[in-house]
């Protein structure tokens, strides 16, 4: 069948993937010359299925106002008269139950796991390269405080029979010797041997030539302007280069999904969240990471990729701009700084801004809408380079009216009440 993917960011992408592969007519639209050229450019990195958590949590409330007063904030709140923005921040707020936080981790954790799975398959599959690494992640901690915090961590991980390490300061060192410099500012890490890293832009580029060999159409420098509906179904995409018709509509347009189905009366609360990056190349790879570490008093993330340092991180709700401060800026490259001193030329760094599609529960929505013929592949937040893979194969499954090798109903719209 002719199947029409709105956004060629990874998840469009990847969707557009599995879906040529079944054998569809895939088209892709999007806006911009090329893929992955917005909030999949220059992500973090880090593909990590045992870090995949809702924001929303017990006790964020209480650490946000205290991440609110930070001199390198990862929290950045610009309040506005938005109801859209209010409604999330409520509904969000709401999600921050221990009783919600056990349900959507589980929802979280089971489509991480299975993407990352899909993942490793394609790889040994096709030998797509994107500056991997499969060197695990590690959770940096600066304070006693921080570190015995992770229990209830440790128990989701060994419930989930996630593999982990529990280091000290030494042992951090043995993993990441470039710490060595900086090992008198932390007291231990925990780390997860099983999670990967790569360039989330170079993986979706790659992925978009090889689904064109398979017979994809991208059809890129096209602005969707509405969805058109009929009798109940989606009838075409208005565009401004004219109509594009399909039998199915899979939307993957990130944080603008919400806003191109409000028309439609569907409800979709997803909000964009920004986050910054910066891209440093290296000048000393004995200092620099060896795969990704996360420092948990910033919410920052340092990741190998190839012969650079990216380095991202912060949350910052302020709609929808892409903005680029000097004081995000400097939050960076304190981190990078501080913990890697004259591994990457910092004054050489890219700087980059991009807006997360978060949902107030943390769980991305994938499935069928009320329109019968129009899917959701959208509101990944943090995780859409984690996700990517396992959400694409499920939306091609479920556009094939094959069955899903997870559980997926619990993953769609329905979940906030549309029939």
């Amino acid at each position: 069948m002719k199947v029409a993917v709105l956004g060629s960011g990874v998840i469009g992408v990847a969707s557009a993937w599995y879906l040529a592969e079944e054998g569809h007519e895939v088209t892709v639209i999007d806006r911009q010359p090329g893929p992955a050229l917005e909030t999949s450019f220059a992500n973090a990195g880090e593909i990590s299925p045992g870090y995949a958590s809702p924001w929303a949590a017990p006790g964020i409330p209480q650490k946000a106002i205290r991440w609110l007063m930070m001199r390198h904030a990862p929290l950045i709140l610009q309040p506005k008269v938005d109801g859209e923005m209010l409604g999330w921040l409520f509904a969000m707020l709401r999600n921050c139950t221990g009783t919600r936080y056990a349900i959507n981790k589980a929802r979280m954790v089971r489509l991480a796991e299975y993407s990352r799975d899909r993942l490793m398959a394609l790889r040994a599959e096709t030998g797509i390269a994107y500056d991997e690494r499969m060197q695990g992640t590690l959770q940096l901690f600066r304070t006693q405080k921080q570190l015995d915090g992770i229990a209830k961590d440790i128990d989701v991980l060994r419930a989930g029979g996630v593999p982990f390490e529990v280091l000290d300061r030494a042992g951090c060192v043995a993993v990441e010797p470039g710490l060595a410099a900086a090992q008198d500012k932390i007291v231990g890490g925990l780390r997860l041997p099983g999670d990967e890293t790569g360039d989330c832009f170079k993986f979706t580029a790659a992925l978009a030539t090889m689904a064109t060999g398979r017979g994809a159409v991208f059809r890129y420098g096209e602005n969707i302007r509405s969805l058109a509906v009929e009798g109940g179904r989606i009838a075409g995409i208005e565009t401004d280069r004219g109509r594009i018709t399909a039998d199915r509509y899979i939307l993957a347009l990130g944080s603008h999904s919400a806003a191109m189905v409000r028309p439609l009366g569907l409800r979709l609360p997803v909000y964009p969240v920004k986050g910054y990056s910066i891209t440093a190349p290296i000048v000393d790879a004995a200092r620099a990471p060896e795969s990704t570490l996360m420092d948990e008093s910033y919410k920052i993330a340092i990741t190998r990729l190839g012969d650079r340092i990216r380095v991202g991180g912060m949350a910052e709700i302020s709609g929808y701009n892409n903005a680029l401060p000097e004081r995000r800026r400097a939050t960076l490259v304190h981190s990078l700084t501080d913990l890697f001193p004259g591994a990457g030329d910092v004054g050489a760094a890219s700087y980059w801004s991009g807006l997360r599609p978060m949902t107030p529960d943390g769980t991305p929505v994938i499935g069928a809408t009320p329109y019968e013929n129009l899917y959701l592949n959208t509101g990944h937040g943090t995780l859409g380079w984690t996700m990517a893979c396992g959400s694409g194969r499920l939306i091609a499954d479920l556009v094939s009216g094959r069955p899903t090798d997870i559980e997926a109903a619990d993953l769609s719209i329905a979940r906030y009440g549309a029939r």
